[in-house]
């Protein structure tokens, strides 16, 4: 059988194309290795829209369960949605008009259409405490954790856009906000570092290496060495926002879409489509410049709208 559509993911981008490619009656596979996205590990999210907080794992079993209750089995005797869990996509290939998706176990699909909804995962700070006190007071979420360090001090880890914009978010409500960046040049926007930079609240540590993440049952400060001279020192925060990049799933796309230099695809922002016709992305693992699930749920909305249209007006 060939379907209309097969959706790789199932986080907030994957869930939300396979209720709407449901209910636009596509003949829809979704193959997903884990449901919710990188969101599933945290303790409370509090930005997702319509829900005042829940934690990852609700969010994660929420989009399981409203994918399911539109999938064949589920009572709706017309519905055309397959939902395939612990597949995770080895290869893609194109025949003509029709591609061949391969899972990791072997397993062949075809379809006429392909939305990859993968996400990405955030690239972990390396340090000692890192691992324990994630959750605890260092968090890769600005935009879920921020206001819950209202009059406090933290820091922010790296010098890029995204850290500088973080930055900015955390100046609103935190007492000072500390951004430590490993080299001796910012790679933001030169611009945006001069305008945040400004405020009187925010402090620059060049040069630093982060060694440790101290606190025992919450984060108390942090250790990092001035590479320049070898001396230790330590920084008294109570919240620790890391911004040093994601890492986009889209390994088994090498070489299918074209990609970004980090390894995000590319993709038309207006209809979410990849240049080679009949693929289509959303969510983390595009190019696009904010990254939220709020957003790579609207993504996701916004290719299945074009790939509906695409299949019946060719």
């Amino acid at each position: 059988m060939t379907y209309d559509l097969i959706i790789i993911g199932g986080g907030p981008a994957g869930s939300a194309a396979a209720v709407y490619a449901s209910r636009k009656r596509l003949k829809t596979l979704l193959l997903t290795a884990e449901w919710g996205g990188q969101s599933v590990v945290s303790e409370q999210i509090y930005n997702w829209i319509g829900t005042t907080a829940l934690s990852g794992n609700e969010l994660a079993e929420n989009f399981k369960k409203h994918v399911l209750a539109n999938a064949v089995g589920a009572g709706n005797v017309t519905s055309t949605l397959e939902v395939k869990e612990g597949a995770k996509v080895a290869t893609i290939l194109k025949n003509g008009e029709i591609f061949s998706i391969k899972t990791e176990t072997g397993e062949e699909f075809t379809t006429k259409t392909i939305l990859i909804s993968t996400g990405s995962g955030r690239r972990k700070l390396v340090a000692k405490g890192a691992d324990r006190l994630e959750h605890k007071g260092l968090t890769y979420c600005a935009s879920c954790d921020g206001p819950l360090f209202e009059g406090q001090d933290v820091a922010v880890i790296g010098g890029g856009n995204a850290g500088f914009e973080t930055a900015a978010q955390l100046l609103a409500y935190c007492k000072s906000v500390t951004l430590i960046n490993r080299s001796d040049t910012f790679r933001a926007d030169e611009i945006t570092v001069e305008k945040v930079l400004k405020n009187p609240k925010m402090n620059s540590i060049k040069n630093a290496e982060i060694l440790e993440v101290k606190g025992e049952k919450f984060v108390e400060g942090l250790v990092y060495k001035d590479v320049k001279t070898n001396e230790e020192k330590e920084l008294k925060v109570t919240g620790i926002f890391v911004e040093i990049g994601q890492i986009p799933n889209t390994e088994f796309a090498k070489g299918v879409v074209p990609l970004d230099a980090i390894g995000r695809i590319k993709i038309d922002p207006t209809t979410q489509k990849t240049s080679v016709p009949g693929i289509w992305a959303a969510g983390d693992c595009t190019d696009v410049l904010y990254h939220q699930n709020n957003i790579a749920a609207g993504d996701a909305v916004r290719a299945l709208e074009d790939i509906y249209l695409a299949i019946h007006t060719k």
